[in-house]
């Protein structure tokens, strides 16, 4: 039995936890999210469907989303409403926990113009330009008090807040890699009780705090390329990160991910290094759950 973490934050890895039926294969899972119902929302992409539905034991239960999205990114859940980006297509989608669509913000295919040519390096580049919703999202969640905050993301430089009814309220940020509200790929936010947004500035390796109106409170820079994050009952931050390096050449990637559990002033208490790491989700037991691209599901047991 593989063990990682340290005193309070201890965790056994549960092998092989995801138990798809034979000849099933899981595509490359994005991002993770559970129900009330400790059910397991598993948002892949390259297989359909594309979300895959799991006990929290691992079997099978059935899956939605055959033909809906275009490149499957973010998932969330709160009030098990499912929270969802397609990153292609350029839309946030709301659903139930069934899949029934319940709203939609954007327009399917309608990118907003951010200067992006058809040579842009999703991984490198700088966006030319900040724009309006949306150009490849990544990720969607919903605040206390309603509002709607999304990430945006892989070809904009921007956070948007819409009101519950999907209306835009609110957009912060610019492309560069100096001071605050400059971004170079918003890969992910999350919300906390209070209403501070914590964005995931990925390519600037730092996370930035804001408060729901958009002023800048805080940066956390001992991150590096912060892929996703989690808080669990305490309010204790979990977040995936990513390192790679290339050769002389600029090919053959190589590195480590690892998660960090952190402080809410972002001070490390433990941390790991995983074969992969992107999404990242806390279920209400204190479980970890990590989405690890072409590598499947993770699944951390907090030990009592």
């Amino acid at each position: 039995m593989v063990t990682v973490g340290t005193g309070k934050y201890t965790y056994e890895l549960a092998e092989d936890w995801a138990k798809l039926p034979q000849g099933q294969a899981m595509g490359w899972a994005s991002m993770i999210a559970t129900d009330s119902s400790d059910r397991v929302y598993v948002f892949q992409r390259e297989k359909e469907p594309s979300v895959l539905i799991f006990d929290r034991s691992g079997n099978y239960i059935n899956g939605w989303g055959i033909g809906t999205f275009a490149g499957p990114h973010g998932i969330y859940i709160k009030d098990d409403v499912v929270y969802v980006t397609d990153r292609d297509d350029s839309i946030v989608l709301l659903f139930t926990l069934e899949g029934r669509p319940l709203k939609i913000i954007g327009e399917r295919g309608n990118h907003s113009d951010t200067g992006v040519g058809p040579d842009f390096d999703d991984e490198n580049d700088v966006v030319p330009k900040s724009a309006g919703p949306f150009h490849f999202p990544s990720k969607l969640i919903p605040g206390p008090s309603g509002n709607l905050y999304v990430s945006d993301g892989y070809r904009n430089a921007r956070v948007h807040k819409f009101t519950a009814e999907g209306d835009l309220a609110q957009s912060w940020g610019e492309p560069g890699n100096g001071g605050p509200f400059q971004f170079q790929l918003v890969h992910s936010l999350l919300v906390t009780d209070d209403e501070n947004i914590y964005v995931s500035d990925r390519e600037n390796h730092r996370i930035q705090v804001f408060n729901s109106e958009g002023r800048f409170l805080n940066m956390w820079t001992n991150v590096r390329r912060p892929i996703d994050f989690a808080i669990d009952n305490e309010g204790t931050f979990f977040v995936s990160e990513v390192f790679v390096e290339l050769d002389k050449v600029g090919q053959n990637p190589t590195g480590t991910s690892r998660v960090s559990v952190r402080d809410r002033n972002g001070q490390v208490i433990t941390q790991w290094e995983t074969p992969a790491s992107h999404g990242i989700w806390v279920d209400r037991h204190g479980d970890i759950y990590l989405a690890q691209m072409e590598l499947g599901i993770q699944k951390y047991v907090k030990k009592s």
